[in-house]
């Protein structure tokens, strides 16, 4: 769902005359949607169960890509408030999958918890891979004033996982005897530095993910269909190959060791995007950032979970709310900054000396900003690697 979005913020742009700032705050309202409804349902999935939450999530999502389709003829007036809207709800069926998943993945009885955690958050990123190239074709053959159908198709996924799901077998989550208090959770130090953890490493990755797109396009004047297929997709493709590898071989490496090389290497990649004018090379940077920051949002969750194995949902709820707190935060600063540079003193010079439009400059500033993002990621990993044994 929130992977769709972004391959439409052109066609949006150019059929509603959106700002990239209220594309950006799409984002925002995705994922505060999230976060709210991560930290609403922990306590009642924790009391009553994973299945009637999981089966929920799902009727959400049915319900949200099909309003989001309909809205501008539901909202002829006012089509922003009708995306806005449908957003807000197939992003509470996303909070909910988001709260749910991971839990329910650590609920199964294994050894290998760790390389489990990876392996699902990797399908998120096979998941994106699928969106972006079906969709990118998709628009690319029907044309872009046809996107509503497209996201009609799409809406089959959720219809068939709501009938799976009332039926698969689910582990129950952690007994309240066993389980540890939220209380004293989040006035543990390390958890409160790992929910920062998350938060700037969901920035990093999201950052990047969602304007990957318009950044090959009005950035670098690629065709949407190459800049999609070869710098979204491939992004995409690289954080699930993390991920996988991880799970593959997770139990020989240092996990922390790993997420702070790849954060240091997220932030070099955003700037590698951002300042170099060979636009093959900015877009495999592009593509490579997926590879960097593929482990700083499930590591975060397999660092914390080792740390705290009795936590129950409470914790998943306020780790994925910190995520989505970074996840919506990161691009919409993105695209507040693409908005915002090209009226800045000495911009017009700028674009005069090197021959880029105003927008490009735009587009490059977002994601120099963006480097930021790992970078503190970086600085919280690191405390959490020399007070493992602490609180």
């Amino acid at each position: 769902m929130i992977n769709l979005t972004p391959i439409l913020f052109i066609p949006l742009r150019e059929q509603f005359g959106f700002s990239y700032e209220q594309l950006g705050l799409l984002i925002v309202i995705n994922f505060t949607t999230q976060v709210l409804v991560d930290v609403a349902f922990s306590g009642l999935v924790d009391r009553y169960g994973f299945r009637p939450f999981i089966v929920a999530a799902h009727g959400f999502a049915l319900a949200g890509l099909l309003l989001f389709a309909f809205a501008p003829r539901l909202f002829p007036m006012a089509p922003y408030t009708g995306l806005a809207l449908a957003t807000v709800v197939f992003s509470a069926g996303g909070g909910l999958l988001e709260l749910l998943l991971s839990p329910i993945v650590n609920s199964v009885p294994t050894d290998e918890k760790a390389a489990a955690m990876a392996v699902l958050h990797s399908f998120y990123a096979w998941g994106q891979v699928t969106v972006v190239l079906l969709t990118t074709f998709a628009l690319f053959w029907l044309g872009r004033t046809q996107w509503q159908w497209i996201v009609v198709a799409w809406a089959i996924l959720p219809f068939i996982n709501l009938f799976l799901f009332s039926k698969v077998p689910l582990a129950p989550p952690i007994a309240e005897a066993s389980r540890m208090g939220l209380g004293a959770l989040i006035r543990t130090r390390y958890f409160v530095v790992a929910v920062l953890a998350i938060l700037f490493g969901g920035a990093a990755e999201q950052g990047m993910a969602q304007w990957t797109s318009a950044f090959a396009e009005r950035a670098l004047s690629l065709p949407k269909v190459v800049g999609d297929a070869a710098g979204v997709a491939l992004f995409a493709a690289m954080l699930g190959i993390g991920r996988m590898l991880y799970g593959i071989f997770g139990q020989r490496i240092n996990l922390n060791r790993v997420m702070m090389t790849g954060a240091i290497a997220a932030s070099f990649l955003y700037v590698a995007a951002a300042l170099i004018p060979v636009n093959a090379v900015a877009l495999l940077a592009c593509v490579l950032c997926g590879m960097a920051t593929s482990l700083l949002w499930p590591g975060a969750l397999v660092l914390t979970a080792e740390r705290f194995p009795l936590a129950g949902a409470g914790m998943f709820a306020i780790m994925a709310a910190g995520g989505d707190v970074g996840a919506s935060v990161g691009p919409w600063l993105v695209g507040a900054v693409t908005d915002y540079a090209p009226t800045l003193p000495g911009v017009a010079s700028l674009v005069a000396a090197t021959g880029l439009q105003g927008e490009q400059v735009g587009l490059r500033a977002g994601l120099l900003v963006g480097a930021i993002f790992p970078l503190i990621a970086y600085g919280c990993l690191r405390w959490m690697r020399d007070h493992r044994s602490q609180d």
